[in-house]
Protein backbone atom coordinates (compact mmCIF):
# COMPACT_ATOMS: atom_id res chain seq x y z
CA UNK A 1 0.00 0.00 0.00
CA UNK A 2 1.21 3.50 -0.81
CA UNK A 3 -0.25 6.95 -0.32
CA UNK A 4 0.82 9.39 -3.02
CA UNK A 5 0.34 13.01 -2.04
CA UNK A 6 0.59 15.73 -4.66
CA UNK A 7 1.02 19.20 -3.21
CA UNK A 8 -0.74 22.23 -4.62
CA UNK A 9 -3.46 24.79 -4.03
CA UNK A 10 -7.12 24.23 -4.92
CA UNK A 11 -8.99 26.36 -7.44
CA UNK A 12 -8.61 27.36 -11.08
CA UNK A 13 -6.55 30.44 -10.11
CA UNK A 14 -3.66 28.16 -9.10
CA UNK A 15 -4.18 25.32 -11.58
CA UNK A 16 -1.16 25.98 -13.81
CA UNK A 17 1.21 27.44 -11.23
CA UNK A 18 4.61 26.00 -10.42
CA UNK A 19 3.41 25.27 -6.89
CA UNK A 20 0.79 22.88 -8.32
CA UNK A 21 3.12 20.44 -10.07
CA UNK A 22 2.25 17.82 -7.42
CA UNK A 23 -1.46 18.11 -8.25
CA UNK A 24 -0.64 17.69 -11.95
CA UNK A 25 1.29 14.45 -11.30
CA UNK A 26 -1.60 13.07 -9.21
CA UNK A 27 -4.08 14.01 -11.98
CA UNK A 28 -1.91 12.12 -14.48
CA UNK A 29 -1.70 9.02 -12.27
CA UNK A 30 -5.43 9.03 -11.47
CA UNK A 31 -6.30 9.49 -15.15
CA UNK A 32 -3.90 6.84 -16.45
CA UNK A 33 -4.89 4.27 -13.81
CA UNK A 34 -8.61 5.01 -13.82
CA UNK A 35 -8.49 5.42 -10.03
CA UNK A 36 -11.84 5.90 -8.34
CA UNK A 37 -12.82 8.79 -6.09
CA UNK A 38 -13.03 7.79 -2.41
CA UNK A 39 -13.03 11.32 -0.98
CA UNK A 40 -14.70 12.15 2.33
CA UNK A 41 -15.15 15.62 3.82
CA UNK A 42 -12.98 14.64 6.80
CA UNK A 43 -9.99 14.04 4.49
CA UNK A 44 -9.88 17.74 3.51
CA UNK A 45 -8.74 16.69 0.08
CA UNK A 46 -9.57 14.76 -3.07
CA UNK A 47 -8.66 11.10 -2.54
CA UNK A 48 -8.58 8.42 -5.21
CA UNK A 49 -7.91 4.69 -4.97
CA UNK A 50 -6.46 2.24 -7.46
CA UNK A 51 -5.61 -1.32 -6.38
CA UNK A 52 -4.18 -0.84 -2.88
CA UNK A 53 -2.75 2.62 -3.59
CA UNK A 54 -4.20 6.01 -2.65
CA UNK A 55 -3.72 9.34 -4.44
CA UNK A 56 -4.34 12.54 -2.51
CA UNK A 57 -4.66 16.20 -3.47
CA UNK A 58 -5.10 18.18 -0.24
CA UNK A 59 -7.67 20.98 -0.66
CA UNK A 60 -6.52 22.83 2.49
CA UNK A 61 -4.19 25.18 0.61
CA UNK A 62 -0.47 24.50 0.69
CA UNK A 63 0.32 25.77 4.19
CA UNK A 64 -2.10 23.30 5.80
CA UNK A 65 -1.41 20.24 3.60
CA UNK A 66 -0.40 18.19 6.64
CA UNK A 67 -3.96 18.20 8.00
CA UNK A 68 -5.21 16.33 4.95
CA UNK A 69 -2.25 13.91 4.92
CA UNK A 70 -2.71 13.16 8.63
CA UNK A 71 -6.45 12.51 8.22
CA UNK A 72 -5.93 9.99 5.39
CA UNK A 73 -2.89 8.39 7.10
CA UNK A 74 -4.88 7.80 10.30
CA UNK A 75 -8.08 6.64 8.57
CA UNK A 76 -6.32 4.00 6.46
CA UNK A 77 -3.54 3.28 9.00
CA UNK A 78 -0.79 4.05 6.49
CA UNK A 79 2.80 3.87 7.73
CA UNK A 80 4.92 6.98 7.21
CA UNK A 81 7.40 5.02 5.05
CA UNK A 82 4.53 4.25 2.63
CA UNK A 83 3.81 7.95 2.04
CA UNK A 84 5.23 9.56 -1.11
CA UNK A 85 4.94 13.34 -1.40
CA UNK A 86 5.33 14.97 -4.82
CA UNK A 87 6.20 18.66 -4.67
CA UNK A 88 7.77 21.60 -6.48
CA UNK A 89 11.38 22.38 -5.56
CA UNK A 90 12.91 25.80 -6.28
CA UNK A 91 16.40 24.52 -5.44
CA UNK A 92 16.38 22.37 -8.58
CA UNK A 93 16.38 23.65 -12.17
CA UNK A 94 13.20 23.26 -14.20
CA UNK A 95 12.99 19.70 -15.47
CA UNK A 96 15.14 18.17 -12.72
CA UNK A 97 13.74 15.27 -10.71
CA UNK A 98 15.11 13.95 -7.42
CA UNK A 99 14.01 11.40 -4.84
CA UNK A 100 14.78 11.62 -1.15
CA UNK A 101 13.74 9.84 2.02
CA UNK A 102 13.19 12.23 4.92
CA UNK A 103 15.12 15.45 5.36
CA UNK A 104 14.30 19.11 5.79
CA UNK A 105 11.52 21.17 4.25
CA UNK A 106 13.80 23.71 2.55
CA UNK A 107 11.32 26.47 3.35
CA UNK A 108 8.47 24.70 1.49
CA UNK A 109 5.31 25.44 3.46
CA UNK A 110 3.52 22.27 2.34
CA UNK A 111 6.38 20.08 3.57
CA UNK A 112 6.64 22.15 6.77
CA UNK A 113 2.98 21.42 7.51
CA UNK A 114 3.35 17.68 6.81
CA UNK A 115 6.58 17.43 8.86
CA UNK A 116 4.91 19.09 11.86
CA UNK A 117 1.95 16.66 11.85
CA UNK A 118 3.31 13.27 10.78
CA UNK A 119 7.11 13.56 10.99
CA UNK A 120 9.77 13.72 8.29
CA UNK A 121 10.46 10.10 7.35
CA UNK A 122 8.32 9.98 4.21
CA UNK A 123 9.57 9.81 0.64
CA UNK A 124 9.85 13.03 -1.34
CA UNK A 125 9.64 13.31 -5.10
CA UNK A 126 11.23 16.70 -5.80
CA UNK A 127 10.25 18.27 -9.12
CA UNK A 128 12.49 21.16 -10.14
CA UNK A 129 10.76 24.42 -11.01
CA UNK A 130 13.86 26.66 -10.86
CA UNK A 131 14.01 29.80 -8.73
CA UNK A 132 13.58 33.54 -9.19
CA UNK A 133 16.57 35.88 -9.30
CA UNK A 134 15.80 37.41 -5.89
CA UNK A 135 14.80 35.46 -2.79
CA UNK A 136 12.12 38.07 -2.03
CA UNK A 137 10.28 36.95 -5.20
CA UNK A 138 9.86 33.27 -4.21
CA UNK A 139 6.19 33.47 -3.19
CA UNK A 140 5.17 35.27 -6.39
CA UNK A 141 7.35 32.95 -8.47
CA UNK A 142 5.87 29.65 -7.25
CA UNK A 143 2.36 31.08 -7.52
CA UNK A 144 2.95 32.16 -11.12
CA UNK A 145 2.07 30.01 -14.13
CA UNK A 146 4.79 28.08 -15.93
CA UNK A 147 6.41 30.09 -18.73
CA UNK A 148 5.47 29.38 -22.35
CA UNK A 149 8.88 27.73 -22.82
CA UNK A 150 8.37 25.49 -19.74
CA UNK A 151 4.84 24.61 -20.87
CA UNK A 152 6.30 22.91 -23.97
CA UNK A 153 8.02 20.31 -21.77
CA UNK A 154 5.58 20.08 -18.88
CA UNK A 155 3.58 17.08 -20.12
CA UNK A 156 6.78 15.11 -20.66
CA UNK A 157 8.06 16.00 -17.18
CA UNK A 158 4.72 15.08 -15.57
CA UNK A 159 4.58 11.73 -17.42
CA UNK A 160 8.16 10.89 -16.44
CA UNK A 161 7.46 11.78 -12.80
CA UNK A 162 4.22 9.76 -12.73
CA UNK A 163 6.01 6.71 -14.14
CA UNK A 164 8.76 7.07 -11.53
CA UNK A 165 6.18 7.33 -8.75
CA UNK A 166 4.57 4.01 -9.70
CA UNK A 167 8.00 2.33 -9.87
CA UNK A 168 8.56 3.38 -6.24
CA UNK A 169 5.94 0.77 -5.27
CA UNK A 170 7.75 -2.13 -6.98
CA UNK A 171 11.45 -1.18 -7.06
CA UNK A 172 14.01 0.01 -4.54
CA UNK A 173 14.58 3.72 -4.05
CA UNK A 174 18.15 3.23 -5.32
CA UNK A 175 16.90 1.66 -8.56
CA UNK A 176 14.30 4.38 -9.11
CA UNK A 177 16.91 7.07 -8.44
CA UNK A 178 19.30 5.58 -11.00
CA UNK A 179 16.61 5.18 -13.68
CA UNK A 180 14.50 8.30 -13.20
CA UNK A 181 16.56 11.08 -11.59
CA UNK A 182 17.06 14.07 -13.87
CA UNK A 183 19.67 16.80 -13.44
CA UNK A 184 17.84 19.16 -15.78
CA UNK A 185 15.49 19.35 -18.74
CA UNK A 186 18.21 17.93 -21.01
CA UNK A 187 17.92 14.57 -19.22
CA UNK A 188 14.27 14.44 -20.15
CA UNK A 189 14.93 15.19 -23.80
CA UNK A 190 17.96 12.91 -24.21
Amino acid sequence: MALFVGLGNPGSKYENTRHNIGFKVIDKLVGDLGARDVSKASFQGELFKYSNHYFLKPTTFMNLSGKSVLAVKQFYKIDIEDIIVIHDDIDLPFGALRFKNGGGHGGHNGLKSIDSLIGKEYLRVRVGVDKPVHKSQVADYVLADFSNEEEKYLDKLISHTAEACMKLTTETLTDVKSKFSLKSLEGLLG
